[in-house]
């Protein structure tokens, strides 16, 4: 049955079901009598409603209210352990792996560090590596919690590069890391790890990571913001009224010295030849300075932050900064801020939040810097009525947005799991539940 506007009974009664749902997730608990004003449904509708997400396990009592003169109202909630979801961060110097359960509180998690086999860094994202590592990581965070794979609604991962959409699932194309068209999706599936039931939702780790921002972080609120993932290399998720799912771009690609340095992408004078926490190491040592030779790139990063922004010591004199990585700190800082301009003048966003877990580091050292060559930059119409500022997630933020990527297609569904051939969430949904989430 259709009615006039082209959407079915079936599509009604799935766009109520979420509507409840929603309204639980980020307000509840909430009575019966408080849903029908936050929802705009019928009291009807919501008994019904209510009646069916209690029965499919979604929902459940969680105590109850005073109400002015009647009985007491019983409080409802999403029932934390009807769905569980994982999210993976594969970053650039480790694979993390998160089990959720539905209202994504961590159960389990793993780490794998992310080592280069060979003389080249880009040896450390051999493809069969990875593979095994995800297999084994998502394996060991189920033992660990005690959860059947049937019950995963899905797995999020994000992923450094461009992802496409084949017929053969999610593609990646990681040109920074060597990865040319991987099948990311089929050897997952190939493995036979997850039962063809449990769906994989594969993006770029900028995008999951502003996925957490906005729904739960520093861009509640926002309707414009440009989420900057800030580590070894650089990259963005812009989210507007347009893209409310928020959209990745290759923003460390951008152009900010012609015939400049080479870039990892192969190209010269990109943004992350500059800004980019390995470069700017690099840079650090072409300058004359001495990064730790036998640490990774976070161990690295701090010892330069600690020579170039030294701290008392138990006399209470402050030792004298190291010049050189003062110097291409700050010469970072203005190229950091040349960017952000771009991005200011080309989105006119309300905020730009940084996160990743050298944009942590180095923000709270150099960010108002940083804002001040944006500002100067910048057109000064959008420069003025631009924020920014820190994310608020630190470094689980990629693997948590990976997490909300089935979250998000299950609510989208009324409740219902997705169908073994489907990926992408509904944008109908994702368009609610954004906005919902900016308020």
């Amino acid at each position: 049955m259709q009615v006039r506007s082209g959407r079915t009974v079936r599509d009604l009664r799935r766009e109520n079901r979420t509507a409840v749902l929603q309204r639980l997730y980020f307000d509840g608990p909430l009575s019966r009598f408080s849903l029908g004003p936050a929802t705009g449904l019928s009291s009807g509708s919501i008994s019904n409603v209510v009646a069916e997400l209690v029965g499919d396990g979604l929902v459940e009592e969680a105590g109850s209210v005073e109400s002015a003169g009647g009985r007491p109202r019983t409080l409802l909630r999403v029932s934390p352990e009807s769905g569980y979801m994982i999210g993976v961060d594969v970053g650039e110097t480790r694979i993390r792996i998160e089990l959720f359960d539905l209202t994504l509180t961590e159960l389990a998690r793993v780490e794998r560090p992310l080592e280069a086999a060979g003389p080249r860094r880009i040896d450390r994202y051999d493809v069969a590596v990875v593979v095994t590592h995800l297999r084994e990581g998502i394996a060991e965070v189920l033992d660990a919690a005690g959860i059947a794979p049937e019950r995963l609604l899905g797995v999020g991962i994000g992923v450094p590069g461009i992802v496409a959409r084949t017929a053969d699932g999610a593609v990646v194309h990681g040109q920074t890391i060597g990865w040319d068209a991987v099948p990311l999706e089929r050897m997952l599936r190939d493995s036979h790890l997850l039962p063809e039931t449990v769906p994989y939702y594969i993006d770029n780790g900028a995008k999951t990571l502003g996925q957490a921002e906005m729904w739960f972080g520093a861009g509640r609120g926002a309707h414009n913001a440009v989420v900057v993932l800030f580590g070894s290399g650089v990259g963005a998720c812009v989210v507007s009224d347009d893209t409310r799912t928020g959209r990745a771009i290759e923003w460390g690609h951008l152009t900010v010295r012609v015939r400049g340095r080479r870039c990892r992408c192969g190209a010269q004078g990109c943004l992350e030849a500059y800004a980019g926490a390995e470069a700017l190491l690099e840079r650090w040592a072409e300058a004359g300075g001495s990064p730790p030779t036998d640490a990774d790139e976070e161990t690295a990063l701090t010892a330069m932050l600690a020579a170039a922004y030294p701290s008392p010591d138990a006399d209470g004199a402050t030792p004298r900064a190291d010049a050189t990585a003062l110097a291409v700190l700050e010469e970072t800082a203005e190229y950091l801020g040349a960017g952000f301009s771009d991005l200011i003048n080309l989105f006119q966003p309300e905020r730009i939040l940084v996160g990743g877990w050298a944009g942590l580091q180095l923000g709270t050292r150099f960010l108002d810097s940083v804002r001040s060559y944006a500002t100067s930059y910048a057109l000064s119409y959008p420069a003025a009525n631009v924020r920014v500022d820190l994310g608020t997630f630190g470094p689980d933020a990629v693997t948590v947005g990976a997490g909300i990527l089935p979250l998000a297609d299950f609510f989208a569904r009324g409740g219902h799991r997705a169908e073994p051939e489907r990926e992408e969430p509904l944008p109908a949904w994702r368009t609610t539940l954004q906005e919902r989430a900016a308020h």
